[in-house]
């Protein structure tokens, strides 16, 4: 966890871990009650995450799936609120099944309190996402 508790450290403290493959010390950044939303999902993918637990159970398996390499373009936006900020980012990789290449590109809006996340709503584009072990991880239903 930074010491720092602010929510661009926070998020960016996030990032580094999932780079690092560290799912469980991600999810420990999260509060016991905080919501992962995904406005833009396609049906039968799940659309709201409510509570640490789901966030854990949904997280759990994405290093099998997706292999991130970088986060080479990330630009982070403070807000009027100052616990929330509005993140710009490239993530690139490679689909651990396939080795195809992964690449996408996110906003995400995102409050942190206390040093914990209490609502990250992701808007990533599900049309652009390889149909090869990312969908199947995206779509699980988790």
């Amino acid at each position: 966890m930074p010491t720092d508790t602010r929510p661009a450290d926070v998020y960016r403290h996030g990032l580094r871990l999932l780079l690092d493959k560290d799912i469980p010390a991600w999810v420990e950044l999260w509060h016991d009650d905080g919501v992962l939303e995904f406005p833009f999902a396609p049906e039968g993918w799940p659309k709201r995450l409510a509570g640490k637990a789901a966030v854990a159970g949904y997280m759990r398996v994405y290093p099998d799936h997706i292999d991130l390499h970088d986060f080479p373009e990330l630009t982070i936006h403070e807000t009027g609120d100052p616990e929330t900020i509005v993140a710009e980012m490239r993530a690139v990789g490679r689909l651990v099944r396939s080795g195809d290449p992964y690449e996408m590109t996110y906003i995400a809006v995102v409050t942190v309190s206390g040093g914990r996340i209490t609502r990250y709503r992701d808007y990533w584009n599900p049309l652009a996402l390889p149909q090869d072990g990312a969908a199947e991880f995206a779509g699980s239903g988790r």
